[in-house]
């Protein structure tokens, strides 16, 4: 039997999510309980790209979208009761402003060029600052400080974040995203071949990538792109 080999995870993921958030818990559990080195790559979506940079009253555009406001409550209930499992402190009630997200995709994608730990650290507070914290990820000051928290060099972003500097190079990404059929988030992307679609059980990530793994050990993944 081969030994485990590392894999890379690449996760389509937008910071609005709150599956997505689920989602990012459940990897981190999942590569800890495989046990297998995993490169974990953050690649940008957006659910609404038409929310005008300021961003919208979030209330509003969540009665728009749900049109019932019962029906929202149950959907905030429910992941209330799952984040909980997570560690996650779901407070949808703080959260005030629906941003966009272009911005937020951009620091992200700067800090992969950081490092993939500086990555998973900056994607991790975001969520956090947007569900736990009800922050205005789309607000500059916002992602400035994410920025720093998350060990990056504040003042780069901070001379980038007005410029247009990767704007286009993340649209490119989400257009593509999008020709490869992907239609909701989070999607993971194991190993640039297999992908599994959702906020997926603990257990069934891990078995992903134990599985995957074991495929790319024994040969069966060459020609793979």
């Amino acid at each position: 039997m081969s030994d485990p080999v590392s894999i890379s995870v690449d996760v389509v993921s937008d910071v609005v999510c709150p599956w997505c958030f689920l989602g990012e818990r459940r990897l981190r559990e999942a590569i800890a309980a495989a046990g297998i080195d995993v490169n974990v790559r953050w690649r940008p979506y957006q659910l609404d790209p038409s929310i005008p940079p300021q961003g919208l009253e979030r209330k509003a555009y969540m009665q728009a979208k749900f049109g019932d406001d019962e029906r929202l409550k149950q959907v905030h209930a429910n992941l209330v009761s799952l984040g909980a499992v997570d560690g996650i402190s779901f407070d949808f009630e703080a959260i005030k402003v629906a941003p966009n997200t272009l911005d937020a995709h951009r620091v992200i994608r700067w800090a992969g060029t950081a490092g993939e730990d500086v990555q998973n650290r900056l994607v991790d507070n975001l969520f956090s600052r947007y569900f736990e914290q009800g922050g205005n990820t789309g607000d500059p000051a916002v992602l400035i400080a994410a920025a720093r928290d998350a060990g990056m060099d504040a003042a780069v972003v901070e001379t980038l974040l007005p410029t247009d500097a990767d704007k286009d190079e993340v649209l490119a990404e989400i257009a593509t995203a999008s020709r490869m059929g992907i239609t909701g988030v989070p999607c993971f992307l194991l190993e640039g071949r297999y992908a599994v679609m959702g906020a997926q059980e603990t257990s069934v990530l891990a078995d992903a990538i134990r599985q995957v793994s074991a495929a790319k050990a024994r040969g069966e993944l060459q020609g793979a792109g």
